[in-house]
């Protein structure tokens, strides 16, 4: 293990940079050389790196995105796509690398394990916080955080006006940003795609709380579970109450990483580096009962990982 590289794919997460910062570093320190991939999937396609030493890594910890850019790259998705990339990796004699983003990276990042001689190594980063085999991923906190100060002051402004507000969170597919965020905000409803809701059922916990004195509310909906314009029109034809409607879009993906993404970056990119050096391919860094530990990248692949839907009654009770 002389050379190693390095590519953020896929979606970006605060915490991105730290992991490029940190991998670069503990692989410094090893005596590896590290080489930057740019643009993800597409950069390796195209041979298009820049070397990272510990200082051209400096300062950027605490910034949001990735220095090396991301995409989504639909030629890496064929076979002849994957190829390319193990040829680059074999060119520019890189035994290793390690692969920064979500559960579509990590498939990718099995992919090329199958027919490239590098040992290939997962990071989990991702605002989503879907990828199987860990508890938490990079970028996932802030994204929470980020989500959580907005619903704050929209909390105020309801308040004040007696008003309904409906704010729609990223997520398309999975609802771990939403629940978590109703959760901490004390939302009175929370939408999910992984559970379909009734127009009743929302109307009629907003009528249960406008009798109990609650004449504000704070409806959490992830992006995936449908159109909220028409839902903000419904529930106000429906219950007879002003509703508005806020979208916080990429916000979330952007701003400083909180002190939970930087750590999991410190210490997912220091796990990765030690997986390379012991030979431990197709392998991902990971969480689990709360300590770093590592997880096979088929296993990851494989597995779809659920959501805590009793965190959703447990919402439902502390918002009565």
């Amino acid at each position: 293990m002389k050379r190693i590289g390095l590519v953020t794919s896929g979606g970006d997460a605060p915490g991105m940079n730290a992991a490029i910062r940190a991998v670069t570093r503990v692989a410094h320190s090893e005596g590896l050389e590290v080489l930057g991939f740019e643009h993800g999937w597409d950069g390796l396609i195209n041979n298009r790196f820049r070397e990272l030493t510990p200082r051209n890594v400096g300062g950027i910890l605490h910034v949001g995105g990735t220095i090396l850019h991301t995409s989504r790259s639909p030629e890496f998705r064929k076979p002849e796509g994957v190829r390319k990339v193990a040829d680059v990796l074999a060119l520019n004699n890189v035994d290793g690398l390690v692969v920064v983003g979500g559960d579509g990276s990590m498939q990718g990042a099995l992919a090329l394990s199958k027919v490239s001689d590098a040992l290939i190594v997962g990071v989990p980063a991702t605002i989503d916080n879907d990828v199987y085999g860990t508890e938490e991923t990079i970028g996932f906190d802030s994204a929470v955080n980020t989500a959580i100060t907005e619903i704050d002051k929209i909390r105020d402004t309801a308040n004040s006006h007696d008003r309904i507000f409906i704010v729609e969170v990223m997520g398309r597919m999975r609802g771990f940003l939403a629940l978590t965020i109703g959760l901490t905000v004390g939302a009175e409803v929370i939408l999910v795609p992984e559970v379909e809701y009734s127009l009743e059922s929302i109307v009629r916990t907003l009528e249960v709380n406008g009798a109990k004195g609650k004449k504000a509310g704070i409806i959490v909906a992830a992006e995936g579970i449908g159109d909220t314009h028409k839902l903000m029109r419904e529930i106000e034809k429906k219950a007879g109450v002003e509703v508005r409607l806020s979208v916080t879009g990429y916000a979330q993906r952007g701003g400083n990483p909180t002190a939970r993404s930087r750590l999991l970056a410190n210490l997912f990119g220091n796990k990765a580096v030690q997986l390379l050096l012991n030979k431990q391919g197709k392998m991902m860094a990971c969480l689990e009962n709360g300590k770093v530990a590592s997880i096979g990248l088929k296993q990851v692949c494989s597995n779809e990982k659920q959501l805590d839907l009793s965190l959703m009654k447990l919402a439902q009770t502390l918002a009565t």
